[in-house]
């Protein structure tokens, strides 16, 4: 079933000649790949009533400097793994950074909210760089290496954006607005080059054309639901366009899923969703995805409300964004650990706790988010939630499906990230508009129902790991289907 050779060396499959990857420096361009683009997720995102002022745009106008970016990732991500998987990961990849590094630079030169959306736009294709860092990592690497380090990549994209989040603040205050481009570009540069340079071709290729109609269809589905989800807050979720791009996007999303049963080379293989550590996964990228974006709004804005409220705690964005940096620490140590326990006792038991880890974040906070403390420790909780869980997640997909279909699989789960994360603001910024002071500001049971929703949404992820496959039935499912590299994977 699959295209490949298999070698004691690597993770699954040689690489071309008998030149022996730098595996050290090949993680590090892909960390640096994977840390540039879930940074410029999350940077722009504090600083964009700053941005809109200087381009002289109104609040609604300047929102699409997100939702751009959202819905290029969304639309792109699925295409460009799939071509990586037909013609090369590292070629694919050298071109999604190419196309990054021009949006930073554009958006970081943009005289008007126009261009600056054009160059957000280009930045959005780099949603492929997770399902191509994970391919190549999965083909090229030696196969004890291999999940410690897609642990270590996975938790960059949680980290990337936590990152975002605390860095934005001082950026502004002490520079502007352009250099959250700027920055992350000088991340990019050395990522492009060391894709360019110092990473190997993989021979591993599943081949044929790529499946226009179900590109065309599904980029129409992802399009009309992002766009209502981003939107309807503004538009109103009652509203007709609201309603209709909806209704639009699941129809779609339908015809997507029979044309791609039908098509000889699918863009995705909807049929991998049936295959149960695959789909179990992707619903802990949905709740993780809402949740994790879900407390980049509830923190910095409880952390940033006056005290004079009686809730708040009067910090201003600096000093917001520093209370998120023991999430992003606890990622940093937790995605490791979870890649040396999936090697272990595979991606089910650090899955489950990271999923417990996480309902456990947001508890806290729902019953009590008066003192400092437990602010902290939600977050010390989030960061270890986020690491285990995202680990586990990639790990437990790229177990589940032959190595010729890691990026189609990579980035299904990436886009139902996507998703969830769109989703979970929307949802956030919908209750703390709703239980708003007549001054405009969240009243303490908007956090307090927001910390709740959170935490029922997480409860889903933990009932999703209980029912993903253990190490045992995973590796004999897969040898049913002749995914013949998950037991190296896991030794």
């Amino acid at each position: 079933m699959t295209d490949t050779l298999q070698s004691p060396r690597t993770g699954s499959h040689p690489t071309t000649g008998d030149r022996r990857p730098n595996s050290t420096a090949i993680i590090v361009y892909l960390s640096l790949g994977g840390l540039s683009f879930a940074v410029l997720q999350s940077l722009v995102a504090p600083a964009l009533s700053t941005i809109g002022q200087d381009l002289g745009a109104s609040t609604s106008a300047t929102s699409w400097v997100l939702t751009a970016y959202l819905l290029s990732a969304a639309v792109l991500t699925p295409i460009l793994g799939r071509l990586g998987d037909m013609v090369g990961k590292r070629k694919i990849l050298i071109v999604v950074l190419a196309v990054l590094l021009v949006g930073a630079v554009l958006a970081a030169l943009a005289p008007n909210l126009g261009t600056l959306i054009v160059g957000r736009a280009l930045q959005g294709a780099a949603g492929a760089v997770m399902p191509l860092s994970i391919g190549i990592v999965r083909d090229e690497l030696p196969k004890e290496r291999v999940s410690v380090t897609i642990g270590l990549l996975s938790a960059i994209f949680g980290i990337g954006a936590g990152v975002g989040i605390v860095a934005a603040g001082p950026i502004v205050e002490h520079l502007s607005w352009h250099w959250l481009f700027w920055l992350p570009a000088v991340l990019i540069v050395i990522a492009l080059v060391g894709a360019v340079f110092g990473m190997p071709e993989s021979p591993v290729r599943k081949p044929g054309r790529l499946d226009v109609v179900g590109t065309a269809v599904l980029a129409v589905s992802l399009v009309s639901i992002l766009l209502a989800i981003s939107e309807g807050e503004s538009w109103g979720w009652g509203d007709g366009k609201t309603v209709g791009l909806l209704v639009l996007g699941g129809v779609t999303l339908v015809v997507f899923v029979l044309v791609e049963l039908r098509v000889a080379e699918p863009l995705i293989d909807v049929r991998l969703f049936g295959v149960r550590g695959v789909w179990t996964a992707h619903v802990v990228a949905l709740v993780f995805g809402f949740a994790m974006f879900g407390t980049f709004v509830l923190v910095p804005t409880l952390l940033q409300l006056p005290t004079a409220v009686g809730y708040g705690f009067g910090k201003d964005v600096t000093e917001a964004g520093l209370f998120l940096l023991p999430t992003v620490v606890m990622m940093v140590i937790a995605g490791p650990v979870a890649g040396i326990l999936v090697r272990r006792v595979g991606p089910k038991p650090p899955m489950l706790l990271g999923a417990i880890a996480l309902v456990a974040a947001f508890l806290l906070p729902a019953i009590a988010h008066g003192a400092l403390w437990q602010v902290v420790v939600s977050g010390v909780f989030t960061g270890v939630g986020i690491g285990l869980g995202l680990s586990a997640m990639s790990n437990a997909i790229i177990e589940s499906v032959p190595a010729n279909q890691t990026g189609e699989a990579i980035s299904a789960n990436t886009v139902v990230r996507t998703i969830g994360s769109s989703i979970g603001t929307a949802v956030i910024a919908a209750l703390i508009t709703s239980h708003s002071t007549p001054q405009g500001l969240p009243t303490d049971d908007a956090f307090t129902i927001g910390f709740w929703a959170c935490a029922v949404v997480a409860v889903l992820a933990v009932v999703a790991a209980l029912v993903a496959p253990s190490m045992r039935a995973r590796r004999a499912a897969a040898a049913a289907r002749g995914v013949d590299d998950v037991a190296e994977v896991t030794q």
